[in-house]
């Protein structure tokens, strides 16, 4: 007898649906199939309306980033058999609102990834046409940051961000440190003054449920710990003795 999987899928049209509901399909099981492969299966034979985000389909993109079986994954990379022996429960990620199903408004999450300016910020004036170098010694600073896919994960697992829609969150502040530890950025001072306030880099309460759900085991705390000792060496700096009297 062939194995099958109940998906069991949060569906929600704000357009027609009073409230959240689940609905239960069962997907036949094949070989190494994948959570993203499932939903595939109910969108092309059993539910044409499902809807839900992918592109990549080898956890680079971060776009099906979702919850599943009691924990935020990528469906992509989510192999039904390492988490389940029959049913599979999905639901989108928090403390966003749902457009459909299992799409969810990205708007301002995308809004305090911008407000850190994440791009690189070169000295003034720049040098036009030129290269700016980096050697693997300052390339090494970047290895724990720079890989972070902005899937979102961090940010809608945190409790503080579920409490406080102003408060930055992990993935900004990751990425504020991606930019301050590179060697050919010059805006340390102006990004710190960007996320030093109560609801960037002090609302953390070093939980740790970013480092531990992060799918490329990034570690968000660690970097906003790390940004926080930056900020208080400087103002040590700043309200150093000059040893007159």
């Amino acid at each position: 007898m062939r194995k099958e999987y109940t998906f069991k899928v949060l569906r929600y049209d704000p357009a027609r649906d009073r409230r959240p509901h689940y609905q239960s399909f069962r997907v036949p099981y094949t070989e190494a199939m994948t959570v993203l492969d499932g939903l595939f299966y109910i969108q092309y034979r059993l539910d044409g309306t499902l809807a839900f985000r992918n592109a990549c389909r080898a956890a680079v993109c971060g776009s099906c980033a979702m919850h599943i079986n009691g924990k935020y994954r990528l469906a992509c990379e989510t192999q039904v058999t390492h988490i389940s022996r029959g049913t599979v429960c999905i639901r989108p990620m928090s403390n966003l609102p749902i457009m459909k199903d299992l799409v969810t408004d990205m708007t301002k999450f995308w809004e305090k990834y911008r407000y850190i300016e994440p791009w690189l910020i070169p000295g003034k004036p720049a040098i036009s046409n030129a290269e700016y170098v980096q050697t693997p010694d300052q390339r090494i600073n970047l290895d724990l940051v720079v890989d972070c896919i902005l899937c979102g994960i961090c940010t809608q697992s945190c409790t503080v961000t579920a409490t406080d829609e102003n408060y930055l969150g992990p993935a900004a502040l990751l990425k504020a440190d991606r930019f301050i530890s590179d060697s050919r950025d010059s805006a340390t001072f102006e990004r710190l003054d960007l996320i030093d306030s109560e609801h960037g880099l002090w609302k953390c309460h070093t939980i740790y449920n970013c480092q531990l759900l992060c799918p490329k085991k990034l570690n968000p705390t660690g970097a906003i710990k790390s940004l926080q000792r930056r900020i208080v060496h400087r103002y040590l700096s700043y309200n150093e003795p000059s040893g007159r009297d």
